[in-house]
């Protein structure tokens, strides 16, 4: 079990470092910044490259709200689930904290909303929270359901963390205007305790609503899959 939990806390630190590192540090750098298109691949590319890293060690969760949404689905042992979901938010914290020393490097540095969630005047278009909750369950429901079909015994092998990280991408390019983007209550977490204010006040939105939606799309997975559905992901 330590070997799993140490996946999952480097997985996750390796997706918020490198998810939020690019909206922090190179999004919008001068004449050459990557934009929302080069966020949006950064967080898609962070969970390809550790589901090839890391998914036959720990099943590269990455996400309390993957987590939970694979027990619903029947995929993922449920007294397993508070130990990875302390090891999620404990490496995403960690990213938060290495990404500070970074970003604090540079001289006039403003913390400003350091890649955090929001809705209303914390969201980047101003939606509002009705918008928001209803885009974060509804993007995290399709990502479960991504996830937990491309991870069936019956999908092509080896081609799930492409589909899985190409969906995280899609997500993005959609929801950065709502919310900036969380599905993930842990890499919310991560960087929402250093922007501090208002980022936290909200920060319960990402909790909720992600989970809410994993578990529909986990559910939504055993409708879809019948009998199938309970058996394990082979990257578990």
């Amino acid at each position: 079990m330590s070997r799993k939990l140490t996946a999952e806390f480097i997985g996750t630190l390796w997706l918020v470092l490198g998810g939020c590192g690019s909206a922090v540090l190179a999004a919008a750098f001068p004449q050459v910044g990557i934009g929302l298109l080069g966020v949006s691949f950064a967080f898609g590319l962070t969970v390809l490259t550790m589901a090839y890293t890391i998914g036959h060690v720990s099943g590269c969760h990455l996400n309390p709200a993957v987590t939970l949404g694979l027990v619903a689905a029947g995929k993922f042992n449920a007294s397993e689930a508070p130990g990875y979901i302390v090891a999620q938010v404990l490496g995403a914290i960690a990213a938060g904290a290495i990404l500070f020393l970074i970003a604090s490097g540079k001289p006039g540095f403003e913390i400003g909303g350091f890649a955090s969630n929001g809705f209303g005047d914390l969201s980047p278009g101003k939606y509002g929270l009705m918008a928001a909750f209803l885009c974060e369950v509804v993007m995290t429901a399709f990502f479960l359901v991504v996830i937990c079909g491309a991870t069936s015994a019956r999908a092509p092998a080896g081609f799930a963390p492409i589909a899985i990280g190409l969906c995280l991408t899609l997500i993005h390019l959609v929801s950065i205007p709502v919310t900036n983007t969380s599905v993930n209550p842990a890499r919310s977490t991560g960087v929402a305790i250093f922007a501090g204010g208002d980022y936290i006040a909200q920060l319960w939105l990402f909790w909720v609503a992600p989970i809410l939606g994993a578990v529909l799309g986990g559910v939504v997975h055993k409708v879809l899959e019948g009998d199938a559905a309970l058996a394990p992901a082979p990257a578990e």
